[in-house]
């Protein structure tokens, strides 16, 4: 699997069109690849949801599955120049079947994944991601990847009294709409976010994917030991579950259900 692994790597690498793109994220890439291989076999059906450049996407699919990727493809790089088109020949490469929005079919799914999708978005993920279940096989997978609210740099920033947000010009100066990070994610988020969907074989892990761009190279080897005794620290947390063959989307709690929620948090009785 690792040389299979370091091979498709390679092959995505030497084709992608942005150079530079891929050089931080290999623990990315190779995480993700041993979570999906070791739940699915080759020529299973993946959609990747929020693909952006499609580069994990293009790894899988060159491992043999078969990939279908969704993204609105609006942030600011993508339609710099010719970089959109470059992109769709990218994913015709690779044969990754691109689309913009949800409205298409295909046969039912074995794996949606959302890779640093989640903490994006404004509103709850609940209703995006029961359209995506619904689209998923009884017993196949979702796989979810976020960023670890609490990894062991944004606490020392928080002692040291920095932020623990992008930086301020990058939010200041966004032309349109932000769509940075609005929610990041810990372990417990990630196990009520499994509950609450009613998936089983819930599990929840902690993985490196930003070390190569976040940490520096001669600090790596303390940090790889540090955060192997507290894996809390680590920078992402990863989540895959099984949905079960009598799966029902969840509705919004509503009125008085959605009040009887906010008791444990609050002193006020509505």
């Amino acid at each position: 699997m690792e040389i299979d692994l370091k091979a498709t790597h390679k092959a995505v690498y030497d084709a992608y069109p942005f150079p530079g793109y891929m050089d931080t994220v290999w623990t990315a890439y190779q995480n993700i690849a041993r979570t999906v291989a070791s739940h699915l076999p080759r020529g299973s059906r993946i959609l990747d949801f929020g693909a952006g450049g499609m580069d994990k996407t293009a790894v899988l699919a060159a491992m043999g599955y078969r990939c279908y990727a969704v993204d609105d493809l609006v942030d600011e790089w993508h339609r710099l120049g010719d970089n959109y088109q470059k992109l769709m020949g990218f994913a015709e490469r690779f044969g990754i079947e691109f689309h913009n929005d949800l409205n298409f079919r295909t046969p039912p799914l074995d794996m949606v994944m959302l890779h640093d999708v989640l903490e994006h978005l404004d509103n709850s993920p609940r209703e995006l991601l029961n359209q995506l279940l619904r689209m998923v096989r009884p017993g196949g997978y979702l796989f979810v990847t976020v960023p670890n609210a609490a990894n062991i740099r944004k606490r020392i920033s928080a002692l040291l009294g920095r932020t623990i947000h992008p930086p301020y010009d990058m939010y200041y100066w966004c032309p349109g709409e932000w769509r940075g990070h609005v929610r990041e994610y810990v372990k417990g988020d990630m196990m009520k976010l499994g509950s609450n969907l009613e998936l089983t074989n819930v599990e929840v892990f902690s993985a490196h994917h930003m070390i190569e761009r976040k940490v520096p190279q001669i600090a790596r080897p303390i940090y790889r030991v540090v955060t192997m005794a507290f894996p809390g620290w680590r920078d992402t947390w990863c989540l895959i579950a099984t949905k079960p063959a009598d799966w029902r989307p969840r509705d919004a709690r509503v009125g008085k259900e959605y009040f009887e929620l906010l008791e444990p948090y609050t002193t006020y009785r509505f």
